[in-house]
């Protein structure tokens, strides 16, 4: 395919407009399912204006732009598409408009807090892969003290799980209590907090997120959104 002077990375353009991670949309294109005017691509192939790009036979077309939302996710509901049980989706909290954007990462049923969504595939791999070891703080309630030894075992040791160690860093929210914690990680392992506390024969009972990477909830209130500014 000749190379015109304004064009335009492929497998960006395709994470834009299928929501999608650039290393997904080099996947479609190293399984030869991209086609440009019809004919095949390669890995690093740039379009113009007036190129057709077809995916799997079906035409992609650049009418989508990113965006970015903040939600203070309520106890109760649950991130996905799909209504599990009787437990109501994120989605049901956003206008029809926004239900195409993807969580990053996941909040489990009964904790609450902040939840980013997106249709940009490329923040989302930034925000939740492990090697970029974005910062996630919590609020958390135990339903007991958490002994000093304990303390010093999972912010200073890490606590051996069954998909590897969980080491958090604590901090006591006020002097005088022991059962309420600021807590600070760079994983976001299924259910991690709550497993860890578990191991050691406590219970979450209130689970809090307040920042992802460099967003914070702010003033938020819960079930309401906000468009977020990325930085």
């Amino acid at each position: 395919m000749e190379l015109k002077s304004d064009s335009i990375r492929l497998n960006k353009y395709l994470a834009l407009n299928l929501g999608i991670s650039r290393r997904e949309a080099d996947d479609l294109i190293d399984q030869q399912k991209v086609k440009v005017n019809d004919g095949p691509v390669k890995l690093g192939a740039r379009f113009g204006e007036g190129d057709i790009i077809t995916v799997n036979g079906q035409e992609v077309s650049n009418t989508t732009k990113y965006q970015y939302l903040a939600l203070n996710k309520p106890v109760g509901y649950v991130c996905s598409r799909k209504q599990q049980g009787d437990n109501p989706t994120i989605y049901e909290l956003l206008p029809e408009s926004y239900h195409h954007l993807k969580p990053v990462g996941r909040l489990d049923r009964d904790s609450s807090g902040l939840i980013l969504l997106t249709n940009d595939g490329d923040f989302a791999y930034q925000m939740t892969h492990p090697k970029f070891f974005k910062t996630k703080i919590y609020n958390a309630r135990l339903d007991r003290e958490l002994a000093p030894l304990h303390q010093q075992m999972i912010s200073d040791y890490g606590i051996k799980l069954e998909d590897g160690p969980s080491k958090l860093q604590l901090e006591r929210m006020n002097e005088t209590d022991r059962k309420s914690w600021i807590i600070t990680m760079h994983e976001g392992r299924n259910r991690q907090i709550r497993r860890t506390f578990g191991s050691l024969g406590y219970t979450v009972i209130k689970l809090h997120r307040t920042n992802f990477g460099n967003y914070s909830l702010g003033d938020i209130q819960p079930g309401k959104f906000d468009i977020v500014n990325i930085l």
